[in-house]
């Protein structure tokens, strides 16, 4: 079953981690976040739901906020904090539900309902490794061909399988 992300939109612009990887062009920084979650693919699967939640009531800017794959809640009188702590108690399965948010009260009260917290840094952290990964196995992969991988394997052979005694 896919899983559905909460986030906190205001509690991520206002980390400095948001501020590393955001890019710099865009005027309003809840484009931005949306902009980063996508181009990054931070919540992993496309088929995993994005919700971001804002404090607040939208304004006009907002309106164009409006885009695909996400869903933006604004919390009204509410805040976002409690607006998100309310999704989690009143979910059917809240161990689909991965909330992201460095507040310790939201951390604390969505895992007492099964489900998973989860920090702006490990968050955001996780176009970093994928970034990172991706270079390492690239690496890798140029290091060595498949013919000199091959003449390798048919030394080790005749080294470690060679059954004959040696004097």
């Amino acid at each position: 079953m896919s899983l559905q992300f909460v986030i906190d939109g205001y509690n991520i612009i206002k980390h400095t981690q948001f501020s590393r990887f955001a890019k710099r062009n865009i005027k309003d920084q809840r484009f931005a976040l949306l902009e980063l979650i996508k181009s990054g693919n931070l919540t992993g699967s496309p088929k995993n739901k994005v919700i971001v939640v804002f404090d607040g009531y939208p304004d006009v800017s907002a309106r164009s906020l409006r885009e695909e794959p996400f869903e933006i809640i604004f919390s009204g009188e509410d805040s976002a904090d409690k607006k998100i702590m309310r999704m989690v108690e009143l979910s059917q399965s809240p161990k689909n539900i991965v909330v992201v948010s460095d507040d310790r009260e939201i951390k604390f009260f969505v895992k007492s309902c099964g489900a998973t917290a989860l920090g702006i840094e490990d968050f955001v952290a996780a176009k970093d490794r994928r970034e990172r990964n991706k270079k390492e196995s690239e690496a890798v992969k140029n290091d060595l061909s498949y013919s000199q991988m091959h003449k390798i394997n048919e030394e080790l052979k005749k080294v470690w399988l060679d059954k004959k005694p040696k004097v």
